[in-house]
């Protein structure tokens, strides 16, 4: 389906930290690995690591809140889009003094998350906390789940079973 398509491109940008693309299209690939590594992290991780960070002031644009997303599907690999179901998530949208505007989408009810994911997406197009927020909170994030990526991957490779036949008479 389409959606597992960017999820598992979402998770290749983790793997290599900063996407690879230059110019003005850096910021942009910057942002949407960025924003890979919150959606996918818990929501006290997150809180822990803005902690250590002193924040800038900053005003709500837009007061968390919950609504629906259709959730489009794709049967194979050229396949017609259907509506596959709705799906919960909350949004918010925050604004630093310095005037960079954050957007942050969680999947689910949780509002706290959506706010800060939008506080991280705002801090990450300043140019100001920019590298903080990257060392103190989305790279440590990141190390954190693709630790745990490559564990639950270990725990299925070893389940799996290689089968082979043996060639019997003149085949």
């Amino acid at each position: 389906m389409a959606f597992r398509y960017e999820v598992v491109y979402y998770h290749r940008q983790l793997d290599s930290g900063k996407a690879d693309m230059t110019g003005t299209d850096n910021k942009q690939a910057q942002r949407k690995a960025v924003m890979a590594v919150l959606a996918h992290s818990e929501p006290a991780e997150i809180s822990i690591r803005l902690e250590t960070i002193e924040l800038p002031d900053h005003e709500n644009l837009r007061e968390s809140e919950n609504g629906l997303v259709m959730v489009r599907g794709r049967i194979g690999g050229d396949g017609a889009a259907f509506n596959l179901g709705e799906a919960t998530v909350s949004r918010a949208a925050v604004r630093l003094s310095t005037g960079e505007i954050g957007f942050g989408y969680a999947l689910g009810r949780d509002r706290q998350k959506a706010r800060m994911i939008a506080l991280c997406d705002a801090l990450v197009q300043s140019d100001q906390y920019a590298d903080l927020v990257e060392t103190k909170v989305i790279a440590p994030l990141r190390a954190a789940m693709v630790t745990k990526r490559n564990r639950k991957a270990a725990e299925a490779a070893a389940t799996r079973v290689d089968f082979y036949t043996l060639v019997r008479g003149e085949g």
